[in-house]
């Protein structure tokens, strides 16, 4: 970050029109660029796709769980924004602003470049940003002065990172310090960093304590069951078993419903509302779907899902990002690859056998009937559906996975 102001913009500038920059760009950088560059934004004013509405923008505070942790997150960063003339941003896992807090000065400016509440600040939208490129590459970012794609943002230094659910992973957001590039200060992104690691912790002190609740009320449901049932809270964490062996977490579909479904691990099952969660009464002895079809969506930038169907109905589950890898590489390859192959294809080393196994180890849990191995792909007689993205460079746009990366060109 004490690279000049000048000497990022030498460098841009001979990036974009081709020649050899005098320095090579941070590789968090040239990636993020090369992706703009083919998004096609422009590089002089970036774009603009509209402010969410005063009522769409109420909507998505009201539905986003970082509603619970902006105490935490002001606490943190607040203060030392407006003492350094920054200010404080909290966007969803699309990079629209949610909130600012800050500088009554630097909001004033940051209006005038369209950074204000309800606008979008991913990198399809505005080019290389703290924001947008954090939500990318599900990582801290610091992006100063003319690292920033579009020549009107070469005023700011801004450091980002994401925020995850610790319940199932799922990225929500972005929390980011943004001011004037003057004013850049080289711990800026190690304090935004930590602040989002301790209220990624309230977040998960909050679910575990939810849990427990749950797991008081049920208790007596459970202690007169006869037959195996569980008791898991909205996102399938258990709160209390019962006439079968304990599971941490039972992996429900994407819109959960009273009554029966087939859930991969458990098999055809039962569902009752409870206060907090669900009580999943098991029944009948088979795991195992019927051979069927599967949909794997890695279109979208941000969030990626597989949907199992057949004969006992439809099941989606969200996926991480390395799970996403992983179901990539096995819809690609349908003959199967074995452990050392996966390790090369998502490592470059073919050695990392064990974290690949652990990893699939994980996956033939929530999709049990679906996943074979040796060697590892989907099961015989089961149609897979490839979703990818619109434009190569799209695809699992945070990873650097070898079989990705082979993909994208």
């Amino acid at each position: 970050m004490r690279v000049s102001a000048h000497l990022l913009a030498s460098v841009r500038e001979a990036t974009l029109a081709g020649d050899t920059p005098p320095r090579a760009p941070r590789s968090v950088i040239g990636a993020s660029w090369t992706r703009t560059i083919d998004h096609g934004v422009d590089p002089d004013v970036g774009g603009h796709n509209g402010l969410l509405s005063t009522d769409e923008l109420e909507h998505r505070r009201q539905h986003s769980p970082l509603r619970e942790i902006l105490p935490v997150l002001r606490e943190g960063l607040v203060s030392v924004a407006e003492a350094a003339w920054h200010i404080m941003v909290v966007t969803d896992a699309d990079g629209r602003v949610l909130w600012r807090d800050g500088s009554s000065a630097v909001r004033k400016s940051a209006d005038r470049l369209g950074f204000a509440e309800g606008a979008s600040w991913a990198e399809e939208v505005v080019g290389t940003n703290a924001i947008g490129t954090a939500l990318v590459a599900r990582a801290p970012v610091q992006v100063h002065s003319a690292e920033h794609f579009v020549r009107t943002h070469h005023g700011w230094t801004c450091a980002a990172a994401p925020l995850h659910d610790p319940r199932d992973g799922r990225l929500l957001g972005v929390v980011d310090v943004s001011g004037p590039a003057a004013s850049v200060h080289p711990a800026t992104l190690s304090l935004v960093s930590s602040v989002a690691r301790v209220a990624e912790g309230e977040l998960r002190f909050r679910h575990w304590a939810a849990v427990d609740r749950l797991r008081s009320v049920s208790a007596p449901l459970l202690a007169g069951f006869d037959g195996r049932a569980l008791v898991v809270d909205h996102n399938g964490w258990t709160a209390g078993v019962v006439g079968m062996t304990p599971t941490d977490r039972v992996p429900l579909p994407a819109s959960v419903r009273a009554g029966e479904v087939f859930l991969p691990t458990l098999g055809l099952c039962s569902l009752e509302p409870l206060p907090g969660g669900w009580l999943i009464r098991v029944g009948g002895r088979d795991r195992t779907p019927a051979a069927g079809r599967v949909v794997l969506d890695v279109s979208r930038p941000h969030s990626w899902a597989v949907t199992v169907s057949g004969a006992a109905g439809s099941w989606a589950q969200q996926l991480s990002p390395r799970h996403a890898e992983l179901l990539f590489v096995l819809a690609v390859h349908r003959s199967g690859r074995s452990a050392a192959q996966l390790a090369a294809d998502l490592f470059g080393d073919a050695g990392r056998t064990v974290t690949v196994r652990a990893e699939l180890s994980r996956l033939r849990r929530t999709l049990a009937g679906v996943l074979a191995h040796r060697p590892y792909r989907f099961a015989d007689g089961v149609d897979v559906e490839l979703l990818r993205p619109p434009r190569p460079t799209d695809l699992l746009p945070h990873s650097l996975a070898p079989a990705v990366l082979a993909a994208r060109l």
